[in-house]
């Protein structure tokens, strides 16, 4: 698939197959996670990746829009290192690009995902933080749930000129 129809064409993924996708797959997305631009090139990121049913479980318990981790084959937590980042406030705008890579990653290798939203829901940064013993430095930002499709989504029209502003507002 070409990166501009992956563009297009991504869509958040809430239903799966029970088909599997490999480890070595898995891993493969989080790479394309890495290679997302940051701020002075700081890479402040980890991520944590599961196939738990145990740990999905547990999130879902935490947070009320991951119903669909229940059917996922993967989940990535995109975690922020507050040590590592420019300075307090980029490692959200890193983390942010580095989840948007993963999104188009798994796409554009046939998997269906969606972005499962931590960060800045204190409630839930603590709750994932407790789940997977990061340390105190390290924050969750975001889940992406990941699986083999078993829903399809028209192309809607999302281009709209008059959003557009050209010299000054």
């Amino acid at each position: 698939m070409d990166i501009l129809n992956g563009l297009l064409t991504r869509r958040s993924i809430r239903k799966y197959t029970e088909e599997a996708i490999p480890r070595e797959k898995a891993e493969e997305i989080v790479k394309y996670g890495m290679y997302a631009p940051s701020a002075a090139n700081r890479q402040p990121w980890h991520f944590v990746l599961t196939e738990s049913k145990e740990i999905f479980g547990q999130i879902i318990d935490v947070h009320p829009h991951a119903a669909m981790l229940a059917q996922a084959q993967w989940a990535i937590v995109v975690c922020g290192d507050e040590k590592a980042a420019l300075s307090p406030e980029y490692w959200p705008v890193d983390c942010s690009a580095a989840t948007q890579n993963i999104l188009l990653a798994a796409h554009g290798m046939g998997y269906g995902a969606v972005w499962l939203g931590i960060y800045p829901r204190t409630e839930r940064i603590a709750a994932l933080k407790a789940l997977l013993s990061l340390p105190v430095h390290i924050h969750a930002f975001s889940v992406v749930s990941i699986g083999i499709p078993a829903q399809t989504f028209p192309l809607p029209e999302r281009f709209h000129l008059e959003k557009i502003h050209f010299d000054r507002w």
